[in-house]
């Protein structure tokens, strides 16, 4: 059975988390050598590179004109400043708090959805949602120090990242996703070259960060695709829960790579989490059923 236009776009937002997650693993493993900005330069080098080879071949290449489409133009902007505040609230508090806030994510673009979209949300799928967010709280379990003054810049990645989504979604199709992509890598290579100086000066790269580093880049570029595909697929009130599948693959990849064992608050977490995913893919598959139903009606 073909899948709907809501599951395919959920399918698509599950793999660009995983492209996303590997990325941010090796991204950890270059920062023991070099800062944030140094990084966000070097890999949207080579993203913006790879991104570039694609479209050419591809013929997605568009006029530079293109590049100050209203849509192409604010994802990319919405992007770079939602990189640039997270990475800038990471490095003064601890990595498990920022990221329980960046969940807040999907309720967040949901919102934006319902109120400037018109997108139809039922109360399932916000108490699906929330139980979600909920989840995400019991895994990282945030004390005072989570909400201290730099979690206002990981608040604000959320606000930008949401407006991010919602902008891809108003993008004429006409535009190829990978031209997207191209021009918000492009946008956070010139972020990371302005951040190189205040993030702490330029380091000579070795040729270990030099790799992991280009593993980075094609994983981002990966992420980047599918996250666009998935925007432009479905309902974006639908699709946007899945982000909390990154919480899975973190953990995997965190387990794998650097040791980090789950305790059973981060197991009973992730459990709320992945429950609140299935029902929501639940819900929409009982919805097109039920409207595959009325067509067949005489």
């Amino acid at each position: 059975m073909a899948l709907s236009p809501n599951l395919r776009g959920a399918l698509f937002m599950a793999v660009s988390m995983a492209g996303f997650t590997i990325n941010d693993t090796f991204v950890k493993l270059a920062s023991a050598e070099l800062n944030a900005g140094q990084i966000m330069f070097v890999r949207g080098l080579m993203a913006s590179f790879m991104l570039w080879v694609l479209c050419w071949r591809t013929g997605a290449l568009r006029p530079p004109r293109m590049l100050l489409n209203k849509a192409v133009f604010g994802r990319s902007a919405f992007e770079m400043l939602a990189t640039v505040t997270f990475l800038t609230g990471l490095a003064h508090m601890p990595i498990g708090n920022a990221s329980a806030i960046l969940q807040a994510l999907p309720l967040a673009v949901t919102m934006g959805a319902a109120l400037f979209l018109g997108e139809p949300v039922g109360w399932r799928r916000w108490a699906a949602i929330l139980a979600g967010f909920i989840g995400v709280i019991i895994i990282v379990r945030p004390g005072a120090e989570g909400f201290n003054a730099w979690a206002l810049l990981i608040l604000a990645c959320v606000v930008f990242a949401a407006a991010r989504d919602l902008v891809t979604k108003s993008a004429p199709s006409e535009i190829p996703s990978s031209f997207m992509s191209m021009s918000t890598a492009m946008l956070i290579t010139l972020a990371g070259l302005i951040l190189i100086v205040p993030f702490g000066g330029w380091v000579p790269l070795s040729l270990k960060s030099f790799t992991w580093l280009a593993a980075a880049s094609f994983f981002i570029l990966f992420g980047y695709q599918y996250i666009i595909q998935s925007m432009r697929t479905g309902e974006v009130g639908f699709i946007a829960p899945f982000r909390y599948t990154s919480l899975l693959w973190a953990i995997g990849l965190g387990f794998l790579v650097f040791g980090d064992v789950p305790d059973t608050w981060m197991i009973v977490g992730s459990m709320i989490v992945v429950a609140s995913g299935v029902y929501t893919f639940h819900r929409e598959r009982i919805r097109a059923r039920s409207v595959v139903s009325r067509e067949a009606l005489p």
